[in-house]
């Protein structure tokens, strides 16, 4: 084993700037319960939703604090929609890939036909020309039943396949844009993906502790292949496609013959849970990351430890490598994305201080640039060859989550409440986009389970509650695997009937509409 020990180039300024987003980084993970793979944020907050009528009081007083602060939210409202707008505007200009609706968990590029596929918490896969300097988007692929984990193109094909937090893999025809099959099988979340360089299988890694192989040529089910003793995580083929990688949080390297399905040995024990996973280019080398933070190389026939890199602060999250110039880079839940030259394994290039996880990584076309996503709804394009510094974070960045000169008042508090808890998944806009969850507009007064297009869960669809500031009070002191059972929102609790007060407030102020008041809802 060959230890490379790096420092990574760090500015000290860059490090006291981002001391305080790094702890808001962290209370944010612990509140979205998105620490390492192992949560990926089921951020289906399917059940406080509404559909698209007046509001109802329905016997109920509207706040006082609410109403008066109705007018100030719809302007701040206002105010912050445009400057979404303007920024939206630059974004684009900078080549970043702007269109989802919620976090961005995947994102692959195909250098040969100048194409890029990104899947996120919003149940859609979006499909980019990269080609130019602007990028310009081909597709939206949304008939999806759960988040979109992983995407994957289809080599030699117009296909490309999409794995989702319902367990299935779809396969689409980027062409045509149509959904040409649905895989089924996996009891739990599909989280990653593989296809081999033929074209004519795939794989999917899935948390119900197996990885299943299917075959694209006629879209026939394969192999289940089992034996990790917890969620797999990572898959890869081998170059000559009679070999499966599989990579999980039991913390081992396995490697299974495709044609039987049998496990034909255990490659490597890391003993922390293994994240991520990628076949470096040319080669049986597997590059891993892990929730204690470490990346290594791995031989993929002997199982040796060929070369282990610094560990990141966080657990490694994403991977990406290409073979011209040989290039490997690691992001984390620290934020950071680090490059290596694979020739000597030297650290070229460290990017600090980005806000939240990176969940999503690849090298754009030329290998000069960088594709990244994470807690915000577009992908960024960095450029580290020649260099250009990242945009720092300033008080507008990001924008769901970094709420700065709060007045305190029930209306301030309950934006903070409702940045840490729901504006992951939700929007209160008018335009009714949904995200990884339903949007909130004209929440109260609406039966649950009613936003036109939304996938609820049959279980929420039999449930017959009115939301109001009762029942969402009620949501989140009880929790909603009680109060909502069946619902793909995640342990979201608020003992402290104050802040669930201040929540309130909030929503009622931002979800109304101004020129509608009060109305009663009838069932």
């Amino acid at each position: 084993m060959m230890s490379i020990g790096i420092e990574a180039r760090r500015d000290t300024a860059d490090r006291r700037s981002g001391a305080h987003h790094r702890g808001v980084r962290i209370a944010l993970m612990l509140a979205c319960g998105m620490l390492a793979v192992g949560c990926w944020m089921t951020l289906a907050a399917v059940t406080t939703a509404s559909a698209q009528s007046a509001p109802a009081a329905g016997g109920h007083a509207e706040s006082p604090t609410a109403a008066a602060a109705g007018a100030a939210g719809s302007d701040a409202g206002k105010a912050r929609s445009k400057r979404d707008t303007a920024r939206a505007g630059r974004k684009m200009t900078r080549g970043n890939l702007v269109g989802h609706g919620g976090p961005v968990k995947s994102v692959r590029v195909d250098p040969a036909t100048g194409r890029a596929l990104t899947g996120s918490f919003d149940y859609a896969m979006m499909a980019w020309d990269v080609s130019g300097e602007i990028p310009r988007q081909i597709a939206r692929f949304a008939d999806h039943d759960g988040a979109v984990n992983a995407v994957a193109f289809v080599p030699g094909s117009p296909r490309a396949l999409a794995a989702t937090d319902d367990g299935r893999i779809a396969v689409w025809d980027l062409e045509r844009g149509v959904l040409l099959h649905r895989f089924t099988g996996h009891d739990g979340k599909a989280v990653a993906l593989a296809v081999s360089a033929d074209g004519r299988l795939a794989a999917s890694a899935g948390w119900d502790r197996t990885a299943r192989l299917w075959n694209l040529a006629d879209l026939a089910v394969g192999k289940v292949l089992e034996g990790h003793k917890g969620p797999v995580n990572a898959v890869a083929f081998s170059a000559d496609a009679k070999t499966l990688y599989t990579a999980g949080a039991d913390g081992m390297l396995r490697a299974f013959d495709v044609e039987s399905g049998a496990l034909l040995r255990p490659l490597h024990n890391h003993g922390w849970g293994i994240n991520v996973m990628e076949r470096l280019p040319g080669g049986e080398r597997l590059l891993i990351g892990a929730l204690n933070g470490a990346v290594k190389v791995v031989d993929g026939v002997t199982g040796e430890v060929v070369v282990e890199l610094p560990s990141i602060d966080r657990p490694v999250l994403s991977l990406a490598a290409v073979e011209k110039p040989g290039l490997v880079a690691a992001g984390g839940g620290d934020g950071s994305i680090r490059v290596w030259r694979a020739s000597d394994w030297s650290l070229i290039e460290e990017l600090p201080n980005l806000y939240g996880p990176v969940w999503a990584l690849a090298f754009a076309p030329g290998a000069t640039r960088m594709y990244h996503g994470g807690l915000e709804d577009y992908v960024s394009l960095w450029q580290f060859a020649p260099r250009q510094p990242f945009e720092p974070v300033d008080a507008e960045f990001p924008r769901r989550f970094q709420i700065t000169g709060a007045a305190d008042t029930p209306l301030a508090r309950g934006e903070l409440q409702f940045a840490r808890k729901c504006s992951v998944c939700h929007t209160t806009e008018a335009d009714g986009r949904n995200r990884a969850g339903p949007t909130l507009h004209r929440l109260f007064g609406r039966r649950i389970a009613t936003v036109p297009g939304y996938p609820y869960s049959p279980a929420l669809k039999g449930l017959d509650i009115i939301w109001n500031e009762t029942t969402v009070s009620q949501l989140f002191e009880l929790g909603p695997e009680v109060f909502t059972p069946g619902s793909k929102m995640p342990l979201q609790k608020m003992t402290d009937p104050a802040q669930r007060a201040d929540l309130i407030a909030y929503l009622r102020a931002t979800t109304m509409p101004e020129e509608t008041g009060p109305a009663s809802h009838s069932k």
